[in-house]
């Protein structure tokens, strides 16, 4: 088996090449791949099939646990970069079929040989409404927000966000008693309104270094809030993106190639 391996900001996945449809993926599959010890090591896995709808390729995604996501603002610019690299599509843009609709990605620039900067049409952005149950002493205000995948951001009281330790105990509290689950965002904007800081728990992961449709999502909520206006950039702990709100939310960062893999697995 030949996969590789990309990362956007530090959010990592390994991409399977399967034109031919003939290697589903299994949730088995994807947790003994993704596993950082006793498999490869990534947050999730991308399986890469012939087009549908229009569209030059489909993207089937799956968690580092195994559950099918419907999106992955950096999932799909990894996806991307391992289609332009194996000459599958020719540069700049690749129409993209995911289980949240058609995305466009666009490659902007090429810093060097393993990092481009690329911009993805993520869709509409629905501001579903309040989750007053999450307010208390450390969170301001809760915001559910569909990105084609389920967020709810919370607006954190201090200019520092919360350690690990309390990310992974609000997160998953949140996730588990969200109906289908949820990625939880945790936000503080800077007082300037063109910058948020966020750090994110992923549904069916944990805590990730980035995450692209939750820096889509954090961007609405902050906006939804007065916290800043249609353009904004959200430092992640690995790294930033710019975020453009309107119809479609378009999302911009770095992406990078990491390796080349042959495997036994599965």
């Amino acid at each position: 088996m030949r996969l590789t391996k990309h990362h956007g900001l530090g959010n990592d996945f390994l991409v399977l090449l399967d034109l031919d449809g003939i290697r589903p993926i299994t949730a088995d599959d994807a947790v003994a791949a993704c596993d950082r010890r006793a498999g490869i090591g990534a947050d999730g896995i991308l399986r890469v099939t012939a087009g549908q709808h229009g569209a030059d390729v489909t993207m089937e995604l799956r968690n580092a646990d195994g559950s099918p996501a419907e999106m992955s603002g950096n999932g799909i610019r990894c996806l991307a970069q391992a289609v332009f690299q194996a000459r599958l599509v020719p540069p700049p843009v690749l129409q993209v079929a995911t289980a949240a609709g058609i995305r466009t990605v666009t490659v902007e620039a090429q810093s060097d040989p393993h990092t481009h900067q690329m911009r993805v049409d993520m869709g509409a952005v629905k501001v579903v409404g309040a989750e007053p149950e999450w307010v208390d002493a450390d969170v301001l205000q809760a915001l559910r927000v569909d990105m084609g995948n389920p967020h709810v951001v919370l607006l954190w009281s201090a200019a520092a966000l919360p350690d690990r330790e309390r990310l992974i105990a609000l997160g998953s509290q949140i996730d588990a008693v969200t109906p289908g689950g949820a990625n939880v965002e945790v936000i503080a904007a800077d007082p300037d309104g063109h910058h948020v800081d966020m750090v994110v728990f992923e549904r069916g992961v944990g805590p990730t270094m980035a995450c692209g449709t939750g820096a889509c999502a954090a961007a609405a909520a902050a906006q939804e809030w007065g916290l800043c206006g249609t353009t904004v950039t959200v430092r992640m702990p690995g790294g930033p993106v710019q975020v453009t709100l309107g119809d479609p939310v378009v999302l911009s960062g770095a992406v990078t190639s990491v390796a080349r893999i042959e495997t036994v697995w599965p």
